[in-house]
């Protein structure tokens, strides 16, 4: 399994999200998203390990990425004024594309 590879294929698909939604807030969006990345790392790396070997079910890997919702500050938005209702579905959806790509891309050892 290749993190590193995973990572990237997460950064490309979150820009796709803030891209279609926020293009006037791209550039700053991003940093925030690779901010929470880099800052999230270790623990994605550790549960995308634990998935692939069946240590973690979907259920689990969901609930842990769900935990790690606060940590996505998304700062440009918030500067903004963007309303708390938009900016928790952008933070959902976030959430929801990392599941989706560690699920599709990691196939466990059952």
């Amino acid at each position: 399994m290749n993190n590193d590879l995973l990572i990237e294929e997460l950064k490309d698909k979150l820009k796709v999200i803030i891209t279609k939604s926020y293009k006037e807030n791209k550039t700053e969006l991003e940093k925030d998203l690779n901010a929470f990345l880099e800052t999230s790392k270790e623990k994605l790396e550790r549960w995308m390990f634990l998935f692939s070997i069946g240590d973690l079910t979907e259920e689990e890997l969901e609930w842990l990425l769900k935990s790690q919702l606060d940590l996505v500050t998304l700062q440009a938005l918030q500067t903004t004024g963007i309303s708390k209702i938009k900016l928790n579905t952008l933070k959902n959806n976030i959430i929801k594309m990392i599941f989706k790509v560690i699920t599709e891309m990691i196939i466990p050892i059952a």
